[in-house]
């Protein structure tokens, strides 16, 4: 059976290498940076905008009537009445890119009709590239992967982000879980879809474009993604900022909810 999205998936494959060339290039070089919030929070640098302007002349050159939401591009309420939305980071993980650490990567995803059908990321300094589409399935390079078997929380492997590790966020869950520092939330995202780690969850509010490329990844290699209440996901909202995430191999997803009630982070049963 033919796939419905192979058109979309070229150019997103092409697009977020492209952007990753502009990444690499860019990398262990000095890069002018500027933040978006006090406290040298939320960085952006030449990198970020270069390969935001790549990926958007890849996606508008093929798709001109589809709408577009990026973290480096000004909102436009447009795109609230688009059936299709292309939603994208074109550096997530900021932070360990200016570090050095290669944990980042480039984000390009489509959402239709408030879900996400197809996501790619790329990291150009370890050259990978997932790329994944509820339906067809989850792709290391040209190689499929799928989600970990893993059932029992003792044995997991948690991937956690670095600045909420600092903030003490993981501390009480660190005595009945595996925890990994880890970069960018797609990053782990990703990383649980090839079956690389098994769960990750965050209480912190993300954006859409920091996980829509992953939850089309989780989808697609069999996994199971929802906000941090257990919620469905829907993209292409009004308001882009969710309230955080909980990303497992689907084994785990009810033993996460259980972790996170018992530690007073997720609603009791009304």
């Amino acid at each position: 059976m033919e796939f419905p999205w192979q058109r979309e998936w070229s150019v997103a494959v092409e697009a977020a290498r492209a952007a990753g060339d502009v990444v690499r290039h860019y990398y262990r070089r000095k890069v002018t940076v500027r933040y978006k919030e006090a406290g040298k929070h939320n960085p952006v640098s030449e990198a970020d905008l270069e390969a935001n302007r790549v990926i958007e002349s890849y996606v508008r050159a093929a798709f001109p009537d589809d709408g577009w939401l990026s973290e480096e591009t000004r909102d436009s309420p447009d795109r609230l009445n688009k059936h299709r939305v292309w939603i994208v980071d074109p550096l997530d993980g900021s932070r360990e890119f200016l570090e050095h650490i290669p944990e980042f990567v480039v984000c390009v995803a489509l959402s239709v009709d408030g879900n996400p059908v197809l996501g790619v990321e790329y990291n150009p300094i370890r050259g990978e590239l997932f790329a994944g589409a509820p339906g067809r399935g989850a792709f290391l390079g040209d190689e499929p992967v799928k989600v970990s078997p893993t059932d029992d929380l003792a044995r997991a492997r948690f991937l956690a982000s670095r600045s909420e590790n600092e903030r003490g966020e993981w501390d009480e869950f660190k005595p009945e879980i595996q925890v990994e520092l880890t970069g960018s939330v797609a990053y782990k995202l990703a990383l649980i879809a090839a079956g690389r780690a098994d769960a990750t969850f965050s209480l912190t509010p993300k954006n859409e474009w920091d996980i829509c490329a992953g939850a089309a990844l989780i989808e697609a290699a069999g996994g199971r993604m929802t906000d941090r209440y257990g919620r469905r996901l829907r993209f292409n909202q009004q308001e882009t900022r969710l309230p955080g995430i909980i990303a497992t191999n689907g084994a785990l997803h009810g033993a996460v909810i259980d972790l996170l009630r018992r530690h007073g982070k997720f609603p009791s049963p009304s």
